[in-house]
């Protein structure tokens, strides 16, 4: 039925839909009826040529694919082949020197489990902890400090240094680390999490409205090119730029040092699938040895 009205909302008549599920249209007109009844709202405007939806119809539309989302989600994770270990492992990873973890443990793992998928999502850490709470993704690669209320985690041995960065030919590129008194004249490209902010306006002992705050963001690589074009100044850690690279920019510490650690984080009371339960349980033998 969710299958139907999104094949509907998809492609905005009938007629195209049953083309596309190879189903009557009758079928799905009918399907279609009686998903509104149960909704008890009109979710379709049927015009004589197209279909769209109602305000109602946006939001259901939303929902299902959710829906549709995870339980394709949850046969991926359940299926089972040739009585060895298959499915999908989903995680989400911030991009930090901790990025050049996932070669490593993913080349171990898959040669001994070579029937595991994987989905990676890059993201800053407020979109993987909604997809973990969503249940989109089985972990999350964050930078601390994490939720212990909501989350279980682990530790991982990788640590980040903060810092700023600055265009090459900029006169605080010749110092060695940037302080307190150069930052808060600067035109700040910062982290759009708020908690990230207000940590960085403490670092300083400031308060977030006292920072000059140009443009929040979630990602570097449109954030460093603000810093290129000479906006202003991205506070980030050392490993984002590291794996991002870029000859026109430099990165420096912070002084005093500021360091941040990194999670294997998932759901409190998560129920895993095998191959999720065993790569965290691969993750945490191996990165305490540093394979």
């Amino acid at each position: 039925m969710l299958e139907y009205f999104l094949a509907v909302a998809k492609y905005g008549t009938i007629t195209r839909a049953s083309e596309h599920l190879h189903v009557t249209q009758p079928t799905i007109s009918r399907q279609l009826m009686e998903l509104e009844e149960a909704v008890g709202t009109p979710l379709l405007i049927r015009g004589k040529r197209q279909v769209t939806l109602t305000e109602a119809g946006i939001l259901f539309q939303q929902r299902a694919v959710e829906i549709v989302s995870l339980m394709e989600k949850t046969l991926r994770d359940v299926s089972d082949q040739d009585d060895q270990l298959g499915g999908t492992v989903n995680m989400g990873c911030v991009e930090t020197c901790v990025s050049r973890m996932l070669p490593k443990v993913l080349a171990a793992f898959s040669e001994r489990y070579p029937k595991v998928k994987y989905e990676l999502y890059s993201a800053d850490g407020d979109d993987i902890r909604e997809r973990l709470d969503r249940g989109d993704l089985d972990f999350g690669i964050l930078l601390e400090p994490v939720e212990t209320a909501k989350y279980d985690f682990f530790r991982l041995p990788y640590r980040e240094t903060w810092g700023v960065l600055m265009r090459k030919d900029d006169p605080l590129a010749e110092k060695e680390s940037i302080g307190q008194e150069d930052i808060l004249s600067m035109p700040l490209i910062l982290p759009r999490r708020e908690i990230v902010q207000d940590n960085i306006a403490g670092w300083l002992g400031a308060d977030r409205n006292q920072l000059h705050i140009l443009v929040g963001h979630n990602l570097l690589n449109n954030a460093a090119l603000l810093v290129e074009a000479g906006l202003g100044y991205v506070v980030c850690v050392g490993g984002s730029f590291e794996i991002r690279g870029g000859e026109a920019l430099c990165f420096r510490p912070l002084t005093p040092e500021r360091t941040s650690g990194h999670v294997l984080a998932w759901k409190k009371n998560r129920v895993f699938h095998s191959a999720a339960s065993r790569f965290r349980d691969f993750v945490r033998e191996t990165e305490a040895t540093d394979i």
